[in-house]
């Protein structure tokens, strides 16, 4: 791995981040890469709307906005949370069915307005319950039972495996179980480049291209207020963008250039004035872009420092 980032307080460097990244042009043919990007890794939440491309070739079909739900690691804001209980109830379910993590909203406020209000942890407020609400409408349309859908033996998970595998273009390395209990598949960070350029310029009667036009319509519903996906899918026309946990993000332009970072050891600091720094690589240009290319390193309430991307000048 090489360095790709560190954090800098009052000019003096504090701490170094190694990771991977690959920045691919409309070819596919590669214009940056570091550390090891055809290795193996776990894209997280990242791989949400190559899941959610393989629920709509399941047969999934729901208005844009649920879609964006389903692409999402929402903020539980109340908007999130309505749409979830919207989605499930196109399947004919509840919030009972759903076998995600019980978590508190991501959204702070959101999280302060549910303990004042005495609620705990719950599935519908876990940042991944537009997915699994996704999954379990899939089955439903497929007569698949929505008991056991986590199973990775599940018809359903087969065939999300098989849509990540045609998408990547290579198969699947292996298949872990996410944090909030659905299966995760490794795939290379060049597999994952390459799958969300084909969703980025994917025509809108496709599978892959519906989820590309709901992220981009419905940034709010992808991540939520004051969140850095939002502002990049709202801010840079035509992106498609995720990040995941443990220091993934991942995004491609309207032509098909795209880019995929992941952060060594998890950091998410480290992730975002990353990916912007190969997004330039690419002569990707927006005010977001200048807005997010650092992250704030603070001391005592005061900006005296940043986080930022290193070896891509």
């Amino acid at each position: 791995m090489v360095v790709v980032a560190e954090v800098v307080r009052n000019s003096v460097v504090e701490s170094r981040h190694h990771g991977s990244v690959i920045a691919l042009d409309p070819h596919g043919d590669v214009v940056l890469s570091l550390g090891d990007p055809h290795a193996p890794m776990l894209p997280r939440s990242a791989l949400k709307p190559l899941q959610a491309a393989g629920m709509v070739r399941a047969g999934l079909d729901v208005d844009d906005d649920l879609l964006a739900l389903v692409c999402a690691s929402h903020s539980g804001e109340a908007g999130h949370v309505a749409g979830v209980r919207r989605l499930l109830a196109t399947a004919g379910l509840d919030e009972a069915a759903l076998d995600n993590t019980p978590d508190l909203p991501l959204d702070p406020q959101a999280r302060d307005d549910a303990i004042r209000a005495g609620h705990g942890p719950a599935r519908i407020t876990q940042n991944c319950s537009g997915k699994h609400a996704g999954m379990l409408a899939s089955c439903v349309a497929n007569g698949w039972p929505t008991d056991g859908y986590l199973a990775p033996e599940h018809a359903l998970q087969r065939a999300l495996r098989e849509a990540v595998e045609d998408l990547t273009g290579e198969p699947v390395a292996a298949t872990v179980v996410d944090g909030c209990g659905a299966p995760q598949f490794a795939v290379s960070l060049t597999g994952l480049a390459r799958a969300f350029a084909r969703l980025a310029v994917a025509s809108p009667e496709t599978a892959e291209g519906r989820c590309a036009h709901a992220m981009r319509d419905h940034p709010h519903l992808v991540g939520g207020s004051g969140r850095d996906v939002t502002a990049l899918l709202a801010g840079v026309p035509g992106l498609v963008a995720k990040e995941g946990a443990e220091g993934v993000y991942v995004a491609a332009t309207s032509d098909g250039a795209a880019v995929a970072v992941k952060i060594e050891d998890g950091a998410g600091r480290a992730r975002l004035p990353v990916l912007v720094a190969a997004l330039r690589q690419l002569g990707v240009a927006a005010p977001t872009l200048d807005d997010l290319a650092v992250v704030p390193v603070l001391g005592h309430g005061e900006r005296v420092g940043e986080v930022r991307a290193v070896g891509m000048a």
